[in-house]
């Protein structure tokens, strides 16, 4: 072969390649999923390449979940309420639980450390942050982690470097551990809880009537103006719940932990 054929070769192989480039698939290419059904949705984004990797949930009801195109190298962040769509964002590598390396994270673990631990530092994701991206401050982002696991296993507020992020962090990870167990009454032993929270609009000598059919049984009784309130208990689950009765309906119902006669 020739020394010319040899350059016109190489020459036409680097022209092939850099006239395909590899682009991931951000956010702003795929919003067409917004508004859809999160299970609709979620076959959009298998199609497109995409690979479910968590979710989270937060106390007031929205929905994160992170997923992983891996031949792009890319991750999004798909925010959810009532089973909508609602947005889809560009996420950070480590929220899908990848890091490309580098950066005062990677200097901070030392050399010897693999992609895997660098992704396994974080266990919050970006929108635990009030503004919806990890610091790019490594120190502050391990501050936050540091409280972040903190508040999410309610152990105690440590904040022995007096550090903002860990605060932030701290309070993150206490709702989030709310929004995990919003499922419990706060109520132990071995009788499942009484649900009452469905009687809220009921007409009031009705909802009484409930009330008796699912154990409870009032303990007190007393008006404030044209409102009047009811304390009803239930003695085997320990639910002392307050009922706001106005214009003959239950207005509002909530389990008020103690009262005299709740015993």
């Amino acid at each position: 072969m020739t020394a010319r054929l040899a350059k016109i070769i190489a020459f036409s192989a680097c022209t092939a390649l850099a006239a395909t480039p590899v682009l991931a698939e951000k956010a702003a290419q795929l919003t067409y999923i917004n508004g859809n059904y999160a299970k609709e949705a979620e076959g959009m984004l298998r199609d497109r390449g995409f690979s479910h990797v968590s979710t989270n949930k937060n106390s007031m009801g929205y929905i994160y979940s992170y997923w992983w195109d891996g031949s792009d190298k890319n991750c999004v962040v798909v925010e959810t309420y009532n089973g909508q769509v609602m947005t889809i964002n560009d996420a950070s590598d480590q929220d899908c639980g990848h890091h490309k390396g580098g950066g005062d994270a990677a200097a901070a673990v030392g050399v010897v450390a693999g992609a895997a631990i660098l992704g396994a530092l974080l266990s919050h994701k970006s929108n635990h942050h009030e503004n919806k991206q990890h610091y790019t401050d490594y120190a502050q982002e391990q501050q936050y982690e540091r409280g972040y696991n903190d508040g999410l296993h309610n152990v105690a507020y440590h904040n022995y470097d007096r550090s903002d992020s860990y605060s932030s962090g701290y309070q993150a990870g206490v709702q989030q551990r709310q929004a995990n167990t919003s499922y419990h009454h706060g109520k132990g032993g071995y009788h499942p809880v009484a649900q009452y929270a469905d009687l809220q609009g009921a007409r009031a000598a009705g909802g009484m009537d409930e009330m008796s059919r699912r154990g409870f049984v009032q303990v007190d009784n007393f008006t404030s103006g044209n409102t009047r309130y009811s304390i009803q208990y239930k003695r085997d689950t320990n639910q002392c719940v307050q009922v706001t009765i106005a214009d003959g309906h239950f207005y509002d119902l909530r389990d008020i932990g103690q009262h005299p006669n709740c015993r």
